[in-house]
């Protein structure tokens, strides 16, 4: 089997040693995408909703590296730091992927990086 790593510049950088996403077997598998401004590398102000808005951003610019979009994402896993921010993180989730239906896991955590209230990882098919 082989892998490619993706990367944009319109997501914000990998803050360690792993990929935006990685490529296998007809697939992409996005790194858990945080709600950092890849123009400024900071944490947007605002709450959950603000945070998810912008991760929903991030991912759809990881998709963007191989012609993917959210239609094409099959399972997506959120991590929470507080799960009852969940109605607030559904419905800005919902506007971002349109008519699109992946399956989804949602997880309590007790943190998250650089101290965000939300994280998302997706998995996609490859155009």
């Amino acid at each position: 089997m082989s892998t490619k790593p993706v990367h944009t510049d319109t997501a914000p950088a990998a803050i360690g040693p792993y990929s935006q996403g990685i490529v296998a077997n007809g697939l992409l598998f996005t790194a858990g995408q945080i709600a950092i401004d890849p123009a400024t590398g900071q944490v947007v102000a605002g709450d959950v909703a603000a945070q998810t808005e912008r991760v929903m951003k991030n991912l759809a610019e990881v998709l963007a590296t191989v012609g993917a979009t959210f239609k094409d994402v099959v399972k997506t896993t959120v991590f929470l730091q507080d799960m009852s921010d969940f109605p607030k993180v559904n419905e800005a989730y919902g506007k971002a992927l349109g008519d699109a239906r992946p399956a989804r896991s949602t997880v309590g955590v007790a943190a998250l990086p650089r101290g965000v209230l939300v994280e998302i990882e997706a998995i996609a098919a490859v155009p």
